[in-house]
């Protein structure tokens, strides 16, 4: 079977990192890259590999490409801290490694746990996303925020879901809510867009029509619906950013 080396980022991990490695503890290789943690995520990491390094933050894909650049193994799979891989999508990669696949990368599908409860509509399952891929064909882009890998040739998919414990409370959720959103919206402006009042108006509402209805968000319950209340405040906040920067900017 071909190697397999799991790659992760992390910063203040602690919550979450001992259940991820273990998850993936299987691996022939683990390459944790830590953005200099100031709680036990670096401590707890090295419990389960001795390849930890230590670097001040650089961006994501930035970050991931360094992991990259230390792992050794054919394939790569990348997870977030929050992720876990569970037994079935162990033996189906194992399954596929084994069997010498010519496709070069492997979308899979994620299954997320948001305010507890897995969120089976909204748009968010089975969001199937590029994980897993041969280590000389692959590299992370330069996406400031919901990076992914440019991928030389095919793609292929697989069925079992990562398990995603994104936002145990509304307090998590927030606390990404800025950082995200400030990001999103510096793409923004570098690719030229610009954002008026139809954009802060009208594309939040549209956001929240199309996961609550058109992806039968309401299927979700409360959760559900405060995903796509969420997400639509999440739009709006995004192009009120972009407006604000190009204000600034051009006074």
């Amino acid at each position: 079977m071909s190697s397999l080396s799991v790659l992760v980022i992390t910063k203040n991990e602690e919550q979450n990192i001992d259940n991820c490695l273990s998850s993936v503890a299987w691996a022939d290789e683990l390459v944790v890259v830590d953005s200099q943690s100031t709680d036990r995520t670096g401590e707890l990491a090295k419990k389960y590999t001795d390849n930890v390094i230590v670097t001040e933050w650089l961006g994501y894909a930035a970050t991931k490409n360094l992991a990259l650049q230390h792992c050794q193994s054919e394939w790569i799979l990348w997870i977030d801290a929050d992720e876990r891989v569970s037994p079935e999508s162990r033996r189906e990669i194992e399954q596929l490694l084994a069997s010498d696949p010519s496709e070069n990368g492997f979308e899979i599908p994620r299954k997320a746990y948001f305010l507890g409860r897995w969120i089976a509509h909204c748009g968010w399952y089975p969001g199937y996303v590029l994980r897993l891929f041969r280590r000389s064909k692959g590299k992370f882009n330069d996406k400031q925020v919901h990076e992914g890998v440019d991928l030389e040739g095919e793609r292929g998919q697989l069925q079992e879901p990562l398990l995603h414990f994104t936002d145990p409370d509304l307090e998590h959720y927030m606390l990404k809510f800025n950082r995200y959103t400030s990001l999103a919206a510096d793409e923004l402006y570098h690719k030229g867009r610009r954002a008026g009042v139809f954009s802060i108006l009208f594309r939040p509402l549209h956001m929240f029509l199309k996961m609550y209805i058109l992806r039968r968000g309401f299927l979700d319950g409360a959760q559900g619906f405060m995903l796509c209340l969420l997400s639509s405040g999440y739009v709006a906040m995004k192009y009120a950013k972009l407006w604000e920067k190009f204000e600034r900017v051009n006074k």
